[in-house]
């Protein structure tokens, strides 16, 4: 990507360019929100021009793709329609959403000092940074991983690597990565044995699996983030 652009003005391509044109298995979908919603694009913008519109490296917390309600509605990463509203302080008026895991991240980014901050020494995206769906046997259609198929992973694994070597030039710090979910670690550990994008991964519970199945122990989980950020700082 060109330099001497913003931040915000490089994730704002990244995201505009945004593309899946390859195969999926049968059964999966990709939703594009970019494509599909024009005021994503728009609330995306105004998100990153907000926190991002400087020159300074961040650091990556890396997540496993986007969910239907989070950025798959928004187009920011772990941020609902309530939290985009109510802690960044941008409306979206086509969508109204409520995302399991962008409860854990905000609540984590409040202890952490606030949204400001924190977006300004963190970037959070995915190695597939679109939202990924499964048909289920009634027809509905429900969030899906991209590991949760190995015929998935072999699809995809190549716009991954891709899109993983464009978040990197955006500029972020390469020394140590801060991945969410044990499971996507374990890809991830591959794809980097191949590419070298970092050299350090630090691996967190997942902000879903936390809110959903270990809610009583939330503050346990937030200080284990706010101390990992801490020791890597």
């Amino acid at each position: 990507m060109s330099t001497g652009h913003t931040l915000a003005d490089q994730i704002i391509r990244f995201n505009r360019e945004l593309s899946y044109a390859g195969a999926l298995p049968a059964g999966f979908g990709v939703l594009n929100p970019f494509l599909e919603n024009p005021e994503t694009m728009e609330v995306m913008e105004r998100f990153y021009r907000k926190y991002y519109d400087d020159l300074k490296p961040r650091r990556f917390i890396i997540g496993i793709n986007p969910g239907r309600h989070g950025a798959g509605a928004t187009g920011v990463p772990f941020t609902d329609t309530k939290r985009l509203e109510q802690v960044c302080g941008i409306s979206m008026k086509s969508e109204q959403t409520h995302e399991v895991s962008s409860v854990f991240v905000y609540d984590m980014i409040a202890a952490f000092g606030g949204a400001e901050t924190f977006y300004n020494q963190f970037y959070i995206n995915s190695p597939f940074p679109l939202a990924i769906v499964r048909q289920q046997k009634d027809g509905h259609w429900l969030n899906a991983n991209y590991y949760d198929d190995p015929l998935l992973f072999e699809c995809v694994k190549v716009f991954m690597a891709e899109s993983m070597k464009r978040h990197f030039e955006l500029g972020l710090d390469c020394k140590e990565v801060f991945v969410l979910g044990k499971k996507n670690a374990r890809y991830l550990d591959e794809l980097n044995k191949q590419h070298r994008f970092f050299d350090k991964m630090t691996v967190l519970e997942h902000p879903r699996y936390i809110q959903q199945y270990q809610s009583r122990e939330k503050q346990f989980y937030i200080d284990k983030y706010l101390s990992a950020f801490a020791k890597g700082h």
